[in-house]
């Protein structure tokens, strides 16, 4: 082979390598995409610029406006003057604190009071008892006001309770006397716990169920006191007086409440020397239920019952319970927290055959066997 021919051979060889090297790094290199237009941005037309920047102002209006609602319901701005007296309990929380005071017209929002409560650990410092609270009070302070207070004011005050007292007159005295508002009083005759079978806890909410159970006597308290505390003094005494006659009631035929019940009847109507006659006739008249003229027809239970003095119309149009003109038999709790002589005589009441009795010129009660004596007697004193 001649030297050209090799030269040429090498040259081809060569050019064929350099192919396939250019052919290897062409399939390794990363394949290049070829550039792309980008899109153009549409430009917002005025219609579109007045209805973005209207969307704005609105959005930015509810959103000052519900800050200015909350603020105002946690600093309690603009709020209608009110005081009243919260129930904790034992078994309370947050959310069902939250719903009380919704429920009390003190805040308007329960979770935003549940949210702030979790901030400031009013889980931690809120305990039973029952606190005066008034809508001046923001959310801090009702939260402080919610807190147990282990102490009480070293002053004390004495209070008397008149025999015959009603439980709503009760909590007016020691209120005024600054035992404890008349809030907290009222919530505490409504739903504290006093440990007595005899309180009927099934009707929770009314003062009532203290009826006839809170005993006339002079007291002293503490200024500040525990409302439940300061009410559970009379019912503790009140026991410990009755409890001398409870063999004796419950030999009877008749209840502590009913008896009770007759007890405070007799208060009301007594001139304070004919407790064992009235309830003789109370007595007498119970045990012939059934006749129409032997209802107890006893004004004094519808006085109770109306509030306030009455007139010859609510004897037949006063629909209450406690309108024994209307009613057979008992009304439903006692109308009276009666003393201990008109209890003895609803226990030991004077074996008579009365069945009437009318208020004299004297100021003695006349009392009568029959319709007709009974007539008679009103027409002496017309």
């Amino acid at each position: 082979m001649s030297y050209y021919q090799n030269d040429r051979n090498e040259t081809t060889r060569f050019d064929a390598q350099r192919v396939r090297r250019a052919q290897e790094q062409q399939q390794r290199a990363p394949q290049q995409r070829p550039p792309q237009r980008r899109p153009r941005k549409k430009r917002m037309g005025p219609g579109g610029v007045l209805l973005y920047f209207a969307f704005i102002l609105v959005f930015s209006a509810i959103l000052a406006g519900t800050a200015w609602l909350l603020a105002n319901d946690i600093c309690s701005f603009n709020k209608d003057e009110a005081e009243v007296a919260i129930v904790v309990d034992k078994e309370d929380n947050i959310n069902s604190i939250a719903k009380k005071l919704k429920d009390e017209g003190l805040i308007n929002y329960k979770g935003v009071f549940r949210l702030f409560a979790g901030v400031f650990d009013a889980k931690e410092k809120i305990g039973p008892g029952i606190y005066t609270l008034n809508s001046d009070m923001d959310y801090r302070a009702l939260i402080n006001g919610m807190v147990p207070r282990k102490t009480h004011s070293a002053e004390t005050v004495r209070a008397t309770i008149p025999e015959g007292s009603t439980v709503k007159e009760i909590i007016e005295i020691l209120a005024e006397k600054g035992v404890n508002t008349e809030a907290a009083l009222t919530a505490a005759a409504e739903s504290g716990e006093f440990g007595y079978k005899f309180i009927d806890d099934t009707e929770k909410g009314n003062i009532s169920r203290l009826e006839g159970y809170l005993f006339p006597d002079t007291y002293e308290f503490y200024v500040g006191e525990d409302p439940t505390s300061a009410l559970k003094r009379l019912v503790d005494n009140f026991y410990s007086k009755v409890s001398t006659y409870m063999d004796q009631i419950e030999e009877s035929e008749y209840s502590l409440k009913e008896v009770i019940t007759i007890a405070s009847l007799i208060e009301k109507e007594t001139t304070g020397k004919d407790r064992e006659k009235i309830g003789s006739v109370i007595y007498n008249r119970l045990s012939t239920s059934g006749e129409t003229y032997y209802l107890l027809q006893i004004d004094a239970s519808l006085v109770y019952a109306a509030g306030r003095p009455i007139t010859q119309a609510d004897y037949k149009e006063l629909k209450s319970p406690y309108n024994l003109y209307l009613h057979e038999g008992l009304p439903p709790t006692p109308i009276a927290n009666p003393g201990l002589a008109s209890i003895q005589a609803a226990v030991e009441p004077a074996d008579t055959d009365y069945f009437f009795y009318v208020l004299g010129s004297d100021g003695a009660h006349i009392f009568s066997k029959t319709l007709t004596e009974h007539n008679k007697a009103i027409a002496s004193v017309g």
